[in-house]
């Protein structure tokens, strides 16, 4: 065998094992992993919270865009009212 022929085959040998290394190293990333459910059942606590929480801002900015109708309201009667 050439010396041409021996640097081609340690050339091949180290990409052909690079080439497992990395497929062996994204495999051993890409697997799944076990779920904590006790830090799901947090999440899904605080997720709860959350919701509670928007759904009282919507109560309270409806109260607010209702307040707002009847005083426009009000004020629109009152300045037809001082027109006449």
């Amino acid at each position: 065998m050439g010396e041409r022929a021996v640097v081609t085959i340690v050339v091949m040998a180290i990409a052909f094992g690079s080439m497992m290394i990395s497929s062996i190293a994204w495999a051993y990333l890409k697997r799944p992993r076990p779920v904590d459910t006790s830090r799901l059942d947090e999440i899904a606590a605080r997720l709860e919270r959350l919701e509670q929480s928007v759904d009282a801002i919507a109560v309270e900015t409806e109260r607010i865009s209702e307040g707002q109708r009847f005083t426009t309201k009000l004020l629109s009667e009152r300045s037809v009212q001082e027109a006449r």
